[in-house]
């Protein structure tokens, strides 16, 4: 879910090497081509490839790289860089291969070794990419780029210890390199130590103040300990120093997330629409000739809404709809496009409106793989006046945390509810609460947003509960470790999956008296419906709008350790308030 995950990905965190070695040695390549005696035809192709790279135009540069692979196919240099286009070009498979024709041609140049570990890194084969890189330290043990990222890929695999191991032994080595000290506080910030990692953004900063990674680091690392105008001070500075473009819309993203996360609604509202920018990481092409809807007056018109970001998100932002619908008046059309896997739910929930799915589908963009979303039904009668991403009405209806409904706004399946009552009645006399642990996605920086199912230990032995699972994804064997372990049930709805059928999810939500989830889509669910439900968070997040309770949703309540990911001290006292409830 998107709410809990106010941190962008490791590659920009950590200032990745992204192939610059191999690109400023191409920068030379030119002059070694000049005062070549050999003009060979490959050559003349490879200097034309350098110059249209140059002028932006990656897949010309790819095409003439391949013409001279092809007039000379030993010329390691012309694979070099056709390698590179490809790469550009989001080719991933076919880079992988062309970087190994040209080591192969060319064992000597550690570059090829670099850019052999960055593609697999970032074909997530991430035990070959450590393999390349510590190949490259051998051959170049004087780089901070080889120590870099091997650190940073021993991040992602989740070994934190030998990654500060790696950039600690690095910096001994090299203490002037910004990046080294950098990485090292990154690693730091993913292992819930962000307090520890303040110092070595600052040291990175120190070194070089034209470096503007540390400084949206800081940011990130101060968004943890809840220092938000630190933050977005932090992510000022970055964006007064970035050039980047892709950097750029991330730094504006993540201040946007910030201002949301201090209460700064209408400001950070506005800077949110960022996302629909084309260098947005996670970008998305609707497919949609319509005009995006700007405030514009709606009586009478049609509008298609189109969900974004996860089924967490679809579940949060939907409480607009209503809003929507009555702007459209009678003589108007809402169209709502969503997760194929909540179609049926929202049609329940707004029968004023048409609700259908959307189909995705990637295409490649020069900044790597991107969604293509195509909405074929919501335009086979003609385009609608506007389309508008859910999320981005936000900004006209929400513009004050007062503005949220404290009321149930999807309905689910009243026959589903009673079947599921049944169901539990028969497990136990109640209180019936359903626990979510995780999201399906906990490699990586988004792990140490997520508690393990061990540490619920205090709120599992609590009296008098009977307790359902809500978790979705396969975690039979974490449920029967848990059994196990602490001698606690943990009922699952047989032939139920959570993943899959929303509307049983949802129905499910419905009939317990309470839930208790980390920030995904289960609490989403439950909240959405109405059922008291309590996150527990690593620490603050984006969604509490500034406030200690998440304005989304009608009964919830926000459960966060006084230091961040502090399990241990958590737990104790979810579990005496989970007794208190049991009580009332």
């Amino acid at each position: 879910m998107a709410q809990a995950a106010v941190a962008q990905g490791l590659d920009m965190l950590a200032g990745v090497g992204a192939h610059h070695a191999a690109l400023a040695k191409l920068e030379a390549l030119e002059e070694e081509l000049d005062a070549a005696l050999d003009r060979r035809k490959s050559n003349g192709l490879l200097r034309r490839a350098i110059k249209v790279w140059r002028r932006g135009e990656i897949a010309r540069a790819g095409q003439l790289a391949l013409e001279a692979t092809e007039a000379d196919p030993t010329n390691a240099q012309a694979f070099h860089v056709l390698a590179l286009a490809l790469e550009k070009m989001g080719h991933q498979h076919k880079a992988l291969v062309t970087f190994e024709k040209a080591f192969q041609l060319d064992p000597n140049d550690p570059d090829l070794l670099l850019n052999l570990g960055l593609t697999a890194w970032n074909m997530k084969m991430r035990e070959q990419a450590q393999n390349m890189f510590r190949q490259f330290i051998t051959a170049n043990p004087g780089s901070p780029l080889g120590y870099n990222n091997l650190g940073m890929v021993q991040c992602e695999l989740g070994d934190h210890a030998t990654a500060i191991e790696t950039l600690r032994n690095a910096i001994y080595q090299m203490p002037t390199e910004p990046i080294l000290w950098n990485s090292l506080a990154t690693v730091l910030a993913e292992s819930s130590r962000a307090d520890e990692s303040l110092q070595f953004y600052k040291e990175a900063v120190r070194l070089d103040p034209q470096f503007s990674r540390p400084y949206h680091n800081l940011g990130y690392a101060y968004s943890h300990l809840g220092l938000l105008e630190d933050a977005l001070a932090a992510y000022d500075g970055a964006l007064e120093r970035v050039t980047d473009p892709g950097e750029r819309v991330e730094g504006l993203h993540s201040r946007s997330i910030c201002l949301i996360g201090m209460g700064r609604l209408e400001e950070g509202w506005r800077e949110y629409e960022i996302r629909r920018d084309t260098h947005f990481r996670a970008y998305v092409n609707q497919m949609v000739k319509a005009p995006y809807w700007q405030g514009e007056n709606l009586d009478g018109k049609r509008i298609l809404v189109i969900g974004e970001q996860g089924l967490g998100d679809e579940f949060m932002f939907a409480n607009t709809i209503p809003d929507l619908i009555r702007a459209v008046g009678e003589n108007g059309k809402v169209q709502i496009a969503v997760d194929p896997r909540l179609v049926s739910l929202f049609q329940r929930s707004f029968p004023a409106a048409a609700v259908g799915s959307y189909d995705d589908r990637k295409f490649i963009h020069r900044d790597g793989d991107k969604e293509l979303r195509f909405i074929p039904w919501a335009v086979a009668h003609g385009e609608p006046d506007y389309q508008v991403l859910m999320g981005s009405l936000l900004q006209y209806f929400r513009k004050r945390v007062e503005d949220f409904p404290r009321h149930a706004f999807l309905v689910p399946d009243a026959a589903r509810i009673e079947h599921y009552k049944a169901q539990l009645a028969v497990l136990g006399t109640g209180p019936f609460v359903g626990i979510c642990w995780r999201s399906m996605m906990t490699t990586g920086k988004r792990g140490k947003y997520y508690s393990a199912l061990d540490e619920w230990a205090p709120i599992l032995k609590t009296p008098g509960v009977t307790f359902i699972n809500v978790q979705y994804g396969d975690c039979a064997e974490e449920l029967a470790r848990a059994q196990q372990t602490h001698g606690v049930k943990i009922h699952s709805i047989e032939g139920l999956d959570l993943k899959n059928d929303i509307e049983g999810a949802a129905a499910l939500s419905a009939a317990l008296d309470l839930v208790i989830s980390a920030p995904t889509a289960a609490a989403a669910t439950s909240g959405s419906v109405g059922t008291e439900t309590w996150f527990l968070t690593a620490g603050r997040t984006w969604p509490q709008l500034g406030t200690e309770e998440f304005p989304w949703y009608r009964a919830t309540k926000v459960l966060s350790p006084r230091k961040f990911a502090d399990w241990a001290s958590l737990m104790p006292e979810v579990s005496q308030r989970l007794a208190e409830f049991v009580r009332a």
